[in-house]
C-alpha cells in the first residue's frame, strides 16, 4: 500500500492548482511575471497541502539559502537575548530562517571562527551582536567577503553597517527625570563597565548631573544580575553616602536594589527614588512598579533584517549606521524629592 503521510511536493501543489511546477516555483520565489489570479491559486494549494519548500533546494535554484547567520554573545543577559529573539522574529516575517552561533568572547579569533562557520553554510547575510567595549570587529568585513554583514550594539562598527539603541540618551532621560523631581544627590549602580551599554549609561548619568550643575553622586558597578544589584545597593547604604535617588543600570539589578533598600528600612519612593533600564516584563509588577527606560528591541530586530535584506545581492550599497531612540516609562518608584539625608542612618537592619 502506498504511503499517504509523505510530505507534499512541488508537483502536488502544481497538480492541485492546475499549473506547471515551474509556475509554482516562480510563485514561491516571488517572480513578478506571475498573474495575480494564478498566484492566488498556487498559494491556496500550498496552504491546502501544507507544503513547505525545501530551503536547501531553493538555495540551489536561487543561489540563496534564505538564511541569516547571527554571531551572538551574552545572550544569558536580557538585552542580547532580546536582540536575538527579535531578529529571529523579524527574519521569519520576511521568509528567512536564522542560524545562530554563540561565542564565549568577542575576541578576534572567536569572531573569525564563527563567521567562517556561517559562510560554510552559505548564509545570505550575517549579523554580529557585539555589546562589549573590547569587541574586535575591525577585520569582520574582510572575513565576511561578499556576504553582507551588520553589527549590532557595537562600540566601534568601523566601516560596517550597524544598528544600535541610544544608550546615552536613555540614561540622560532617566537622570533628567530625577532632577526634574528635585533630586540633587543621585547615586548610581552601573553594569559592568567593560560592556558598551553599561559604560555609555554610566557616562550619561554623570554628564547629565554635571550639565545641571550638580555633583556626580556615588557609584558602584554591578554585574547585570539581581544579586549584583543587591550587593551594590547594600554597599552604597553601608557607606553612609547621601542620596535621595538611585539610578540603576538595568532592571534586574534594580530588583536586587529594591530588596536591599527594603531590608534597610528605606522606603521607595518616599525616602529614595529608583529608576531602572530595559523595561523587562516584570518591571510593571514590582512593589512599587518600576520607572525605567524602555528599549525598542522589536524595532531593532526589524531594522537589522531590513537593512541586511536590502544589501543582499547589492554590494555597492554604502554602510548605514542607524540609531534607535529609547523612551522613559513612568511608574511609581520615582517621586518628588524629600530632604536629602544619609541613608546610612536608616540602615540598622542591614547585617
Amino acid at each position: 500500500m502506498a504511503r499517504t503521510d509523505r510530505p507534499s511536493t512541488l508537483h502536488d501543489v502544481a497538480r492541485l492548482a492546475g499549473v506547471s511546477y515551474q509556475t509554482v516555483s516562480r510563485v514561491i520565489n516571488g517572480h513578478p511575471s506571475v498573474a495575480e489570479s494564478t498566484r492566488k491559486s498556487v498559494v491556496a494549494a500550498i496552504e491546502a497541502l501544507q507544503y513547505h519548500p525545501n530551503p536547501m533546494a531553493r538555495g540551489l535554484a536561487t543561489s540563496r539559502s534564505t538564511t541569516l547567520g547571527v554571531v551572538s554573545f551574552g545572550t544569558r543577559f536580557y538585552g542580547p537575548s532580546q536582540m536575538l529573539l527579535h531578529i529571529e522574529a523579524a527574519a521569519k516575517e520576511r521568509g528567512y530562517a536564522v542560524m545562530p552561533v554563540s561565542i564565549a568572547s568577542l575576541q578576534a579569533e572567536e569572531i573569525r571562527a564563527a563567521l567562517r562557520q556561517l559562510k560554510r553554510y552559505r548564509v545570505d547575510a550575517m549579523l554580529l551582536i557585539a555589546p562589549t567595549r573590547g569587541a574586535v570587529v575591525e577585520r569582520a568585513a574582510e572575513l565576511a567577503g561578499n556576504t553582507p554583514l551588520l553589527v549590532v550594539d557595537a562600540a566601534s562598527p568601523g566601516e560596517l553597517s550597524s544598528v544600535t539603541i541610544d544608550q546615552a540618551a536613555g540614561a540622560a532621560l532617566a537622570t533628567t527625570h530625577l532632577i526634574s523631581l528635585g533630586h540633587t544627590r543621585v547615586a548610581n549602580i552601573s553594569g559592568p563597565l567593560s560592556w558598551n551599554d553599561a559604560y555609555l549609561r554610566y557616562q550619561a548619568w554623570a554628564q547629565t548631573l554635571l550639565d545641571h550643575g550638580l555633583e556626580v553622586g556615588p557609584s558602584l558597578p554591578g554585574d547585570w544580575s539581581a544579586a549584583g544589584g543587591y550587593e551594590a545597593a547594600r554597599a552604597l547604604i553601608q557607606s553612609g553616602a547621601e542620596f535621595s535617588a538611585l539610578q540603576v543600570g538595568n532592571d534586574q539589578m534594580a530588583i536586587g536594589a529594591l530588596l536591599a533598600l527594603d531590608q534597610a528600612g528605606i522606603r521607595v519612593p518616599e525616602d529614595v527614588s529608583v529608576v531602572g533600564f530595559d523595561d523587562i516584563p516584570e518591571a510593571a509588577y514590582l512593589q512599587p512598579p518600576l520607572t525605567t527606560v524602555r528599549q525598542d528591541f522589536s524595532l531593532l530586530g526589524v531594522r537589522c533584517v531590513e537593512l541586511l535584506v536590502e544589501e543582499i545581492g547589492r554590494s555597492e550599497l554604502p554602510p548605514v549606521a542607524e540609531t534607535i531612540q529609547p523612551s522613559l516609562v513612568l511608574r511609581q518608584s520615582a517621586a518628588p524629592c524629600a530632604a536629602p539625608k544619609s541613608v546610612h542612618s536608616q540602615s540598622g537592619r542591614i547585617s
